[in-house]
């Protein structure tokens, strides 16, 4: 639900509260997921903290919606949803690039409650379906960073295989970036184009990665074009579309 706090970054931030509705009280010794408050931060917060906590240290391009994650005033995560793959909507039968999101970045502190990712993740969700047109979220999970998407698993996401990833881009300094993120500073992810420009890229080939996918309206999920599979585990082979 959403929800005006106290405590967040502004008192006056519409925030998503994790929880059941029941009244928060934060023990003083053992804080559990349902403290937690996720909250709309500027894109300046969120930049800082994946660039120093998440894996991949950079921000992706196209993102449209920034959320922090704070347990008793202290931000503790960021989430980044935004535009994905160019074609992600195909995904969908009937649907436009607006009806989908994805989630880009999700980096939560060792420190959080137990289970905090996958309230995190509900919350988010229900929130997008009371206050947004979005019909469904897509997000990834990176096996060469020894992610299968256990998250997902538990919170009933849908996996539909491990479609063909772009390659990294180093700019020349060590680096890796996604080609979205380049191409939204240089309007180009041709590494052609940046050479011209001047710059030293390289390209750092990766692994497909587990995609998964909810659906925020509910009576989309008949429109789903590619088949469910099982949901992959530890070690095993990545499974082409």
């Amino acid at each position: 639900m959403i929800t005006t706090r106290a405590g967040g970054a502004d008192r006056s931030t519409p925030t998503l509260q994790v929880g059941d509705g029941v009244s928060n009280t934060t023990p003083a010794l053992q804080p559990h997921a349902r403290d937690v408050v996720v909250q709309i931060i500027p894109p300046h917060l969120a930049r800082a903290i994946l660039i120093r906590d998440h894996y991949l240290h950079s921000m992706p391009g196209a993102t449209r919606l920034c959320l922090g994650v704070f347990l008793e005033r202290q931000i503790l995560g960021a989430i980044t949803l935004g535009a994905g793959p160019i074609n992600a909507h195909r995904l969908i039968d009937g649907a436009e690039r607006d009806d989908v999101w994805t989630l880009s970045r999700l980096w939560l502190d060792d420190s959080l409650p137990p289970n905090t990712e996958s309230h995190v993740l509900a919350v988010v969700v229900r929130s997008l379906r009371r206050f947004t047109a979005v019909k469904a979220l897509i997000a990834y999970a990176d096996p060469s960073a020894g992610h299968v998407g256990t998250v997902y698993q538990a919170s009933g996401w849908l996996y539909t295989g491990s479609p063909h990833s772009l390659p990294l881009l180093d700019l020349g300094d060590g680096i890796p970036r996604h080609c979205r993120s380049v191409g939204s500073a240089f309007s180009s992810h041709s590494v052609a184009y940046l050479r011209r420009r001047g710059l030293a890229v390289r390209q750092i080939p990766q692994p497909p990665k587990y995609r998964y996918i909810v659906f925020i309206d509910r009576s989309w999920r008949d429109r789903l074009v590619p088949a469910v599979l099982p949901y992959p585990k530890r070690g095993d082979p990545n499974e082409r579309d």
